[in-house]
């Protein structure tokens, strides 16, 4: 079963993701905290990381870059790092970030599917 490892510590968020991913061949594993966010990932090893923008006191963007250190130094497997962005004037910093993908809130189901990884294992 593949893991998506979710980065967000608002309800609604969280709520709307796992009921757009979840599924019999697919988790969500939540971490409120971003300072959690490496070792979550380095424990999950998630096939894609979700992070919401505004996540507690260090930002998406500050999570996006200490997961890419991270990939860089071999302490978690690659997976994307796709932002969950408050508002369509934000891709500058999505893409500043060096997130592989982003979905502007509020979300679809299908906003998620399009850019979470398919295939026989997520």
């Amino acid at each position: 079963m593949a893991t998506v490892l979710l980065i967000a510590d608002d309800d609604w968020v969280r709520n709307d993701v796992e009921a757009a991913l979840s599924g019999p061949r697919r988790t969500i594993t939540t971490v409120a905290d971003p300072r959690e966010a490496v070792g979550a990932a380095a424990a999950a090893e998630p096939a894609a990381i979700l992070i919401d923008m505004q996540v507690g006191s260090m930002g998406g963007m500050a999570v996006v870059r200490a997961c890419k250190d991270a990939i860089a130094a071999g302490q978690i497997a690659e997976a994307p790092l796709i932002l969950l962005l408050d508002r369509t004037a934000d891709v500058f910093l999505a893409d500043r970030s060096g997130a592989d993908e982003w979905v502007t809130k509020p979300f679809t189901a299908q906003d998620l599917r399009a850019v979470v990884p398919t295939g026989s294992s997520v």
